[in-house]
C-alpha cells in the first residue's frame, strides 16, 4: 500500500504542500521504520484553511438537511465499499491488528456518517403557541468547527467530529493527532467524492502549536477535543478566553466491578476487552478491575489462562489480535507504570516486559493486590496494564469506584438484576457498562463527568453540541408601551 500521502493537508477540496512547515515522521510501530513524512501547518496554511472553512459553510448552511444528509450517506457507502484499505491504512497509521482494525474503525466512521445523514433532515424547531401570538424556534449552524483528533481511533474521531458538525451545517477544520496523520486525509477524500462542497471538510497536520492557533483564532466557533485531560484543561481554557462552544472527550481510569455471582467468562472477556483491546490504548477502559475475594483467585488464573491465548505478531495477519503499541515513548511510558506498580508492592501477576521483536510490543500486564492508593491505580496508563483490586462490600466498592478525579466509564458484572441497575446508577460516569464493556454504537451517547470531558459526542446528544437555536417571537396584535 502507498502510505506517503499525496500531500500533508487537505484544503478546500485539494491537496495542498507546504514544506515550510516542520517535518513529521510516520513510524510503522510494528517496524519502528518510517513509511512517510508529512509537514506541520504553517500560519499560511492554518489561514487558507479556515478561510476555506468560512466561505464554504454560508452557503453549506443555506441546504437542506436532507440534502446534506444525502451526501454523508453517500460518503458512508463508498467509505464501507473501502474498508479493506481503509483499514490497512489504519493498521499502518496506528499498529493495530487487521483483525481490529477492519471492523472497528473505519466502518464505525460509516456508522456516524449514515447516522447524522439520516438525522440531517430531521433537525427542526418548535413552535410555542402563546394564546394569539407564538413562538418559534430555528436550529441553526454554529459555523466553524475545529476537531483535533487522538491517535488510538484516527479514522472513527474524524468522522465522528465531522459528521455531526456537516449534518448541522456547520464546516470542519480537522487536526489529527501527529503520531498518526494518514486516515484523516481519505476521510476528506471521500466526503468531496461523495459531493460534499469543497472547503467544509479540511484537513491540516501539525503539532501542539497548530492546534493552538486553531482554537483561539476568531474565525472559529466550536472546539472538539479526544485527548489526555491536561490537554484538555489547556484547550478548554483557550477557547472559553474567546466564548467558543466546547466539547471534550478526555481520559479515564474507569472501574469495573465484577461481583461474585458473575459469569466468570464474561467476566473476563469484559476485562479483556476494557484493558487489551488496542493494545489498552482506549480512553474509556476499565483499568481499575475490583474482583470480589471469593472469586479474585479463580479470576485471575483463568484470565492468564485466556491471555495464552493472545496471538501477538505481525499486525498484517489475520490471525494478530494483539498488536504493538503507538510508539516506543508509549510503550516506554506504560513500562515505567511497570515498575512503579512493582515498586509500590503490587503483584505481577503476568506480563509486564516489553517483547523481544522489532517495533514497540510490550506484553499484556496484569497486576493484582493492587490498593487504590498505587500509582497504578490512580493514575491513566493508556497501555496494556490492568490493576485488579479486591472487594467484600457493595457500598464499599461503590464508593472506591467513584473516588477518582475521572469520570468517563463504569462497568459492572453481576446476575443480579436489581444490584446491576443500582451500581450503574450509583456510578459517577458518563457513559456505564452492564455485563459488557466498551461498546460503543454510534446511536448512544458517549462522554464523560468530572474531569474527563464536557458534553457529548454521537446519538441524538450531539446534535446539541452543533448547532444552537433561535427563539422568534410573533405577535399578532398591537404592542403595550409605557409611553
Amino acid at each position: 500500500m502507498q502510505t506517503q500521502p499525496q500531500a500533508s493537508h487537505f484544503i478546500d477540496g485539494a491537496y495542498v504542500e507546504d514544506t515550510n512547515g516542520t517535518p513529521i515522521e510516520v513510524i510503522y510501530p510494528a517496524t519502528g521504520e518510517r513509511i512517510a513524512t508529512v509537514y506541520a501547518a504553517t500560519p499560511e496554511i492554518v489561514d487558507r484553511a479556515l478561510d476555506a472553512a468560512r466561505r464554504a459553510q454560508a452557503e453549506w448552511a443555506k441546504m437542506t438537511g436532507t440534502e446534506r444528509g444525502r451526501i454523508l450517506r453517500r460518503a458512508a457507502d463508498i467509505m464501507r465499499e473501502r474498508n479493506h484499505d481503509l483499514s490497512i491504512l489504519e493498521t499502518y497509521d496506528t499498529g493495530k491488528p487487521y483483525q481490529e482494525t477492519s471492523v472497528a474503525d473505519a466502518t464505525s466512521g460509516a456508522d456516524a456518517l449514515e447516522y447524522f445523514g439520516g438525522l440531517a433532515g430531521s433537525l427542526t424547531g418548535e413552535h410555542i403557541p402563546l394564546g394569539e401570538d407564538w413562538v418559534y424556534t430555528r436550529r441553526e449552524p454554529l459555523g466553524v468547527c475545529v476537531g483535533i483528533g487522538a491517535w488510538n481511533y484516527p479514522t472513527q474521531i474524524a468522522c465522528w467530529k465531522g459528521a455531526p458538525a456537516l449534518a448541522c451545517g456547520n464546516s470542519v477544520v480537522f487536526k489529527p493527532s501527529e503520531t498518526t496523520p494518514l486516515c484523516a486525509l481519505k476521510v476528506a477524500e471521500i466526503l468531496v467524492e461523495a459531493g460534499l462542497p469543497k472547503g467544509l471538510y479540511n484537513v491540516i497536520q501539525g503539532l501542539g502549536e497548530v492546534g493552538a492557533s486553531l482554537v483561539t483564532d476568531p474565525r472559529v466557533d466550536k472546539v472538539s477535543l479526544t485527548g489526555s485531560v491536561p490537554t484538555g484543561r489547556k484547550v478548554y481554557a483557550a477557547a472559553a478566553e474567546g466564548m467558543k462552544h466546547v466539547t471534550m472527550e478526555l481520559g479515564g481510569k474507569s472501574p469495573m466491578i465484577v461481583f461474585e455471582d458473575a459469569d466468570i467468562e464474561n467476566a473476563i472477556s469484559g476485562a479483556i476487552n476494557g484493558n487489551f483491546y488496542s493494545s489498552g490504548q482506549v480512553c474509556s477502559n476499565g483499568t481499575r478491575v475490583f474482583v470480589h475475594k471469593d472469586i479474585k483467585e479463580k479470576f485471575l488464573s483463568r484470565l492468564a489462562e485466556r491471555l495464552d491465548t493472545a496471538v501477538i505478531g505481525d499486525p498484517m495477519d489475520p490471525d494478530t489480535n494483539f498488536g504493538p503499541m503507538v510508539s516506543e515513548r508509549q510503550m516506554n511510558i506504560a513500562l515505567d507504570y511497570v515498575a512503579k506498580g512493582e515498586a509500590e508492592g503490587a503483584r505481577l501477576v503476568y506480563g509486564g516486559r516489553r517483547i523481544d521483536r522489532d517495533g514497540f510490543y510490550m506484553q499484556p500486564t496484569i497486576f493484582a493486590d493492587v490498593t487504590d492508593d498505587m500509582t497504578i491505580a490512580r493514575e491513566e496508563i493508556f497501555g496494556p496494564v490492568m490493576a485488579v483490586l479486591d472487594f467484600e462490600d457493595e457500598a464499599e466498592v461503590l464508593a472506591r469506584a467513584n473516588d477518582t478525579e475521572y469520570g468517563l466509564a463504569a462497568g459492572v458484572f453481576t446476575n443480579d438484576l436489581t444490584r446491576a441497575h443500582r451500581i450503574a446508577a450509583g456510578f459517577e460516569a458518563g457513559t456505564c457498562y452492564i455485563n459488557t464493556y466498551n461498546d460503543a454504537p454510534v446511536e448512544a451517547p458517549f462522554g464523560g463527568v468530572k474531569a474527563s470531558g464536557v458534553g457529548r459526542e454521537n446519538s441524538k446528544a450531539a446534535i446539541e453540541h452543533y448547532s444552537q437555536l433561535k427563539s422568534v417571537y410573533v405577535r399578532m396584535g398591537d404592542v403595550e408601551a409605557p409611553f
